[in-house]
C-alpha cells in the first residue's frame, strides 16, 4: 500500500458508516449469488433429470427471480451509498485543501501554479469518485469474496475449490504488474494536464496585452502543442488500462474454463451429479469476479490518486511561521526596526535581503531602494509575517519603549495593525467601492470617496461594477485603488511596494501626496520604490543587496569538509 493510499484511506474515516455499509452490500450480494447459483443450478438438474415441470418447480423458480430482483436491489443500494461515501470524502479533501492554501498565505499564492491549483481543486478532486465510490469498497469484496466462494465450493467439491484457490492469486500477480507499468503514465499525464491549464489560463488572463502586441495568434501554436501532449498521454494510459483489462479477463477466462473441464470431465466418468456439476461452474466466475472488477476500478482511480497525492503535498507544505502569544504593542508613538534580516529562499544560491536594517517612527517615510533580486518584497514579507528570516530579527517597540520581537507576536493581531499594497494589487468582481472597502468593511461612502479622490480618482464612479481580478480598469487604476484601499484602513504601519510603478507623473504626484498625507496623520510608511520621484518623496532611504552563500563544504580525501570562503561581492548587485 503506498503513502497516497494509506492518507486517502484516513481521509475515508469521515465516510466510515457509508463505507462499512458499501461492503456489507457487497457482502449481502455474494451471498446472494451463491443462493442464485445453487437455486438455478437445483432447478436444471431437477427439470432434466427428474423431469419436473413449471408446476414442480415454481418455488424454486420463484426464489431464483428474488434472489434476482433482490441482488438487482443491492446493486442499485450499493451504488447509492458509494455517491455517498465519495461525496463526503471530496467535500471533506476540498475544504481541507482550500482552507489550507488560505493558511500557507499570499506568498505561497503567488508562487504556485494557479492553473493547477484551479484543476486539483475541481477536476482533480473529482476524479476520486472511481476510488472512493467504486475502488476502495471493491477492495474489501476482492479479500474476502474469493475466500468465502472457495470455501462454498469446497462443501460441493473439493476438486473445483482448489483449481479456483491456485488460479484466483494470479489475478493480483499481474495487477501489480500492470500497475507499476502504469504508475509512470498516469503521472506524466496529470503533469500534461497541469501544464495545459496553467498555459491557458495564463493566455487567457493575457489575452489583452497578446493582443495590442499581435502575438494572440502565436499562443496558438503553444496552446496545440500542450494539448497534444495531454492527448498523447492519454492515449497511452487507455492503451494500458485496456491491455490491463484483457489481461484479467484472459486470466479469469481460463480460469474459469479449468474449472468447467474438470467438472466436465467427471461429469462424464460418474464422480460427480449434474446439480452439484452445474452449481460448480455458474459459482466458480463469481470467485474471479471482484478481482475483474478491482483491476478496471484500480484504472477509473489512477488519476484521482494522482491529484490526491497534489493535494496532500499542499497539506504537508510548510505554512506561515508560528507566532507566539506575546502581546502586539500599539505602533502609535513606537517604531517598526529591522536588524540584520537576511533571507534564502529555497533554491537559490544568495541571501536576499542579506543583512538589511532599517527603523521606522510614526510620521516618517522610508524608501526601501535597491536592484531587481536584491530582496525588498521580501523584506516586506518578513515584516509582515510571512516569511521567517534566516537571519536577524523584527521589533516592534511600543511607545513605552518596550521591545517585543515580531516572531513572538500574534501574526494576525500583528496584521491588523499593517496596511498592504502589494506590487500588483488583487481586486475582486465587485463594485469599485466594495474594493476600496475590503480593507475597512465598516467605511461609508463618503470615506471611500475621499480614498479615492486622494489617489486621483475622484472622477472614478464607486459604483462602477468590476470583473474578476479588476476587469475594466487599466494596470494604473487598479493599482491606485489598492493604495486607497490601505489608506482607508489608517493604520499606523503602510508598507507599499512600487505603489507608483506604471503610472504617469500626475497620478504619481497624488499617489505621493496620499501617502505624505498618511504619513502626516501619524503613519510610519515603508517605501518600496525603484522611481527617482518615489525615493525622492522619503525622509530616509535605505539601500539593500543580496549577498551570495559561501560553496558548500567539499570533502576531504582523508575525512572531514572544507570550506570556501564567503562571498558578498554581489551586494548590492543582482544575482
Amino acid at each position: 500500500m503506498t503513502p497516497a493510499d494509506r492518507r486517502l484511506l484516513a481521509s475515508a474515516r469521515v465516510a466510515r458508516a457509508a463505507l462499512a455499509a458499501a461492503v456489507a452490500l457487497g457482502l449481502l450480494t455474494a451471498l446472494l449469488a451463491v443462493a442464485q447459483a445453487g437455486l438455478l443450478a437445483g432447478s436444471i438438474a431437477a427439470a432434466i433429470e427428474g423431469g419436473e415441470g413449471p408446476a414442480e418447480l415454481a418455488l424454486p423458480l420463484a426464489l431464483l427471480a428474488a434472489a434476482l430482483v433482490a441482488r438487482a436491489g443491492l446493486g442499485w443500494g450499493a451504488e447509492i451509498v458509494a455517491q455517498r461515501i465519495s461525496g463526503v470524502v471530496k467535500s471533506d479533501l476540498r475544504r481541507r485543501l482550500l482552507a489550507r492554501a488560505v493558511e500557507l498565505g499570499p506568498r505561497w499564492a503567488s508562487e504556485a501554479r494557479s492553473g493547477e491549483l484551479v484543476v486539483l481543486a475541481t477536476r482533480g478532486l473529482d476524479a476520486l469518485d472511481g476510488y472512493f465510490a467504486r475502488y476502495l469498497p471493491q477492495v474489501a469484496l476482492a479479500a474476502i469474496v474469493p475466500v468465502a466462494v472457495v470455501l462454498c465450493l469446497a462443501t460441493a467439491d473439493l476438486v473445483a475449490a482448489l483449481t479456483v484457490a491456485l488460479t484466483v492469486p494470479l489475478i493480483p500477480v499481474f495487477m501489480v504488474l500492470v500497475g507499476r507499468m502504469s504508475e509512470a503514465r498516469r503521472r506524466r499525464r496529470w503533469a500534461a494536464l497541469a501544464r495545459l491549464a496553467h498555459r491557458f489560463l495564463d493566455v487567457v488572463a493575457g489575452l489583452p496585452t497578446l493582443r495590442a502586441y499581435g502575438r494572440a495568434d502565436a499562443q496558438v501554436a503553444t496552446l496545440r502543442r500542450v494539448t497534444d501532449a495531454y492527448r498523447i498521454e492519454t492515449m497511452g494510459t487507455l492503451r494500458v488500462a485496456f491491455l490491463s483489462a484483457l489481461v484479467l479477463e484472459l486470466l479469469a477466462t481460463i480460469s474459469v474454463a479449468l474449472v468447467a473441464v474438470g467438472v466436465g470431465l467427471r461429469l462424464v466418468v460418474g464422480e460427480l451429479d449434474l446439480a452439484t456439476g452445474l452449481f460448480v461452474i455458474v459459482l466458480a466466475p463469481e470467485a474471479y469476479l471482484p478481482l475483474r472488477r478491482l483491476g478496471a476500478e484500480f484504472h477509473a482511480s489512477e488519476e484521482g490518486i494522482t491529484a490526491a497525492q497534489r493535494a496532500f503535498a499542499i497539506l504537508d507544505a510548510p505554512g506561515l511561521p508560528e507566532g507566539g502569544r506575546a502581546e502586539v504593542p500599539a505602533l502609535a508613538g513606537g517604531r517598526l526596526v529591522v536588524e540584520g534580516v537576511s533571507v534564502v529562499q529555497p533554491g537559490r544560491d544568495a541571501a536576499a535581503p542579506a543583512g538589511a536594517t532599517l527603523e521606522v517612527r510614526p510620521g516618517e517615510v522610508v524608501a526601501v531602494v535597491g536592484p531587481s533580486g536584491a530582496g525588498k518584497s521580501t523584506l516586506l514579507a518578513v515584516v509582515l509575517g510571512f516569511v521567517a528570516p534566516d537571519e536577524g530579527r523584527v521589533a516592534l517597540v511600543g511607545a513605552d519603549g518596550r521591545a517585543v520581537d515580531l516572531a513572538a507576536t500574534d501574526g494576525e493581531a500583528w496584521r491588523r495593525q499593517v496596511g498592504w499594497v502589494p506590487q500588483v494589487p488583487f481586486l475582486f468582481a465587485g463594485t469599485v467601492a466594495e474594493n476600496v472597502r475590503l480593507a475597512a468593511p465598516d467605511r461609508d461612502e463618503d470615506a471611500v470617496a475621499r480614498a479615492l479622490a486622494a489617489v486621483g480618482l475622484g472622477d472614478l464612479d464607486p459604483t462602477t461594477v468590476l470583473g474578476e481580478r479588476g476587469a475594466g480598469l487599466s494596470s494604473g487604476q487598479r493599482r491606485r485603488i489598492g493604495v486607497a484601499r490601505a489608506l482607508l484602513r489608517e493604520a499606523p504601519l503602510l508598507l507599499l511596494d512600487e505603489p507608483t510603478a506604471g503610472l504617469d507623473e500626475a497620478a504619481e504626484a497624488a499617489v505621493l501626496a496620499a501617502v505624505r498625507e498618511a504619513a502626516d496623520a501619524g503613519a510610519a510608511v515603508v517605501l518600496v520604490a525603484h522611481r527617482p520621484a518615489a525615493a525622492a518623496a522619503a525622509d530616509r532611504i535605505v539601500e539593500i543587496g543580496w549577498a551570495a552563500l559561501p560553496p558548500a563544504p567539499a570533502p576531504l580525501p582523508g575525512g572531514g569538509t572544507s570550506s570556501g570562503a564567503v562571498d558578498t561581492s554581489g551586494a548590492g548587485g543582482a544575482p
